[in-house]
């Protein structure tokens, strides 16, 4: 250790230096950034969205807003990060093919299934959805616990109310160190009735939740292969779903047919999926 006064050196080997930094990292990642809580079904990011629009009375009642003012306020009063990954998280909120009941409502474009970019945020407007409402509903009457924000100003929830089971409801997806999510969307519905029927019955078991639960209901629609698969992953919380178009065969002038497709599994693409159909068309296979 140095003599030099007012200063401090230590010789610490690499290993355990990387080893303790790292590990602080992916502790901030998984529980700050990449990885929703289970009790509200959102990431740190949407809450303090959702919070922000509730806080400055943005909400399904009113008038929409620039969606440019409330990445600001969001980012200087909450989340002091980028703009460009709140106004994502906001648009995401926004689109009907990605979330099954969108929290945020967006006027102007905000993207399509096609994967078109949605406009710059000074561009759009945006407010609360009703069901936004329910995520909310009582917060200031003390229902969770507040901490202070980033710079003491203020304080945050460190979880919304929630009155419904947004997890379920709107699924999520999520990559953190050594830590992964992938939840499908289900039916608003068919949740509530499962929860209530959870809380009349505490005893039952899956096959009576099956019953109600169906599985899950993605917003494009398509149609799910076999119930196995979604049995394994309420059973052991990993599972595969194989979905595929819903698509008719329709007769057309000239004693032809055609295949048309109505509805198409989640998180496809439509744009890539039509290239790859007509490449298929083209190279004449099967």
């Amino acid at each position: 250790m140095s003599n030099t006064p007012g200063q401090q050196i230590q010789d610490l080997a690499l290993e355990e230096v990387m080893g303790d930094r790292f590990g602080r990292y992916s502790k901030y990642i998984i529980q700050e950034r990449a990885l929703p809580d289970a009790r509200d079904g959102l990431k740190p990011v949407q809450r303090r969205i959702l919070f922000a629009m509730n806080e400055e009375g943005n909400t399904a009642d009113k008038g929409f807003r620039k969606s440019a003012k409330t990445v600001g306020n969001v980012i200087g009063n909450y989340h002091p990060h980028g703009d460009t990954s709140v106004y994502d998280a906001m648009v995401r909120m926004s689109q009907d093919w990605k979330v099954r009941n969108v929290l945020i409502e967006m006027h102007g474009n905000n993207g399509s299934v096609d994967g078109d970019p949605p406009a710059a945020m000074r561009y759009t407007e945006a407010r609360l959805a009703p069901i936004a409402a329910e995520l909310l509903r009582d917060i200031e009457k003390e229902t969770v616990d507040f901490v202070p924000n980033f710079d003491d100003t203020s304080s945050e929830p460190t979880v919304l109310p929630a009155r419904f089971p947004n997890l379920l409801v709107n699924g999520s997806t999520g990559i953190s160190a050594g830590y992964a999510t992938d939840i499908p969307p289900h039916n608003l519905g068919e949740i509530i009735d499962a929860v209530i029927k959870r809380l009349d019955s505490p005893e039952c078991d899956l096959s009576t939740l099956l019953k109600i639960v169906k599985g899950p209901d993605f917003p494009t629609g398509g149609i799910i292969q076999g119930a196995d698969g979604i049995r394994k992953a309420y059973e052991t919380g990993k599972g595969r779903v194989v979905v595929r178009s819903k698509t008719e065969i329709e007769d057309i002038r000239g004693g032809r047919k055609q295949i048309s497709v109505y509805e198409i599994p989640y998180e496809v693409n439509k744009a890539s999926l039509v290239k790859r159909i007509d490449e298929l068309r083209i190279d004449k296979k099967n």
